[in-house]
């Protein structure tokens, strides 16, 4: 992002990266990523752009668009349409309940252990609300599949959605019960960004990065942001 505020309109890295954060069967903390930053783009943009680079990958590495999912024995089709589904629709349908962005942590707790899954009493209530997705709703979505308008609380990096403020203009791209590919319409506000960082909330809270608020002082055009993990999307086509 910094690239852009200095004038390059199109920039990506292909690099490792590591990451103090949770480790798990799904998360080595150190891998390599696709980064990818588009100015005057958004996270539309980066739908068609994943869109064509992995059917493009498909058609040439593989020589076909249909895969055979080895976990669940399903055939994924990258040639069809990819589903888009916004992320509190899958809770509420995941959980039966219409009303659950509107009850109380108690609620969401006792609703989440119906589910069967165990819950730390002393995370945050989107931190309930996600682990339902990571266990009950990610691990079903071997279609490819755009999840929308996650909650702002989950990055502090994206913009808010205009016509609902709780959340972001993202993406997860979820193929084979995994995340693939997330992406944003990147926040370019410095003070938005400033107060999202302030905001940020959770087991895994981190330092303002009080440098790049400065770039982002300096001007920074709207943009698509997106990664995309080169390690699963190997696991994947292979």
């Amino acid at each position: 992002k910094r690239m852009l505020v200095a004038g390059y309109d199109r920039v990506f890295e292909i690099g490792r990266n590591f990451r103090n954060e949770g480790l798990s069967r799904k998360h080595n903390p150190e891998f390599t990523m696709l980064e990818v930053y588009q100015a005057y783009s958004d996270h539309r943009g980066m739908m068609v752009l994943i869109k064509d680079l992995l059917t493009t990958l498909c058609t040439d590495v593989l020589g076909t668009m249909e895969i055979k999912h080895a976990a669940s024995g399903q055939v994924i089709n990258f040639a069809g349409e990819w589903r888009e589904a916004k992320y509190k629709d899958l809770i509420r349908e995941t959980t039966g309940d219409a009303g659950w962005f509107e009850r109380s942590k108690a609620d969401k707790i006792a609703g989440a252990e119906k589910l069967g899954l165990s819950i730390n009493p002393a995370w945050e209530e989107f931190e309930i609300t996600n682990e339902i997705f990571s266990k009950k709703i990610e691990p079903n979505l071997i279609q490819p599949t755009f999840v929308t308008h996650l909650p702002k609380e989950l990055c502090p990096l994206a913009k808010l959605t205009s016509d609902d403020p709780t959340t972001l203009d993202v993406f997860e791209l979820c193929i084979g019960g995994m995340e693939v590919a997330p992406a944003y319409s990147e926040q370019n506000d410095p003070d938005v960004q400033r107060a999202m960082f302030e905001a940020q909330a959770g087991e895994e809270k981190q330092n303002i990065d009080q440098d790049f608020l400065l770039a982002l002082e300096h001007g920074m055009p709207p943009a698509g942001g997106m990664g995309v993990g080169i390690d699963r999307l190997v696991i994947l086509l292979t």
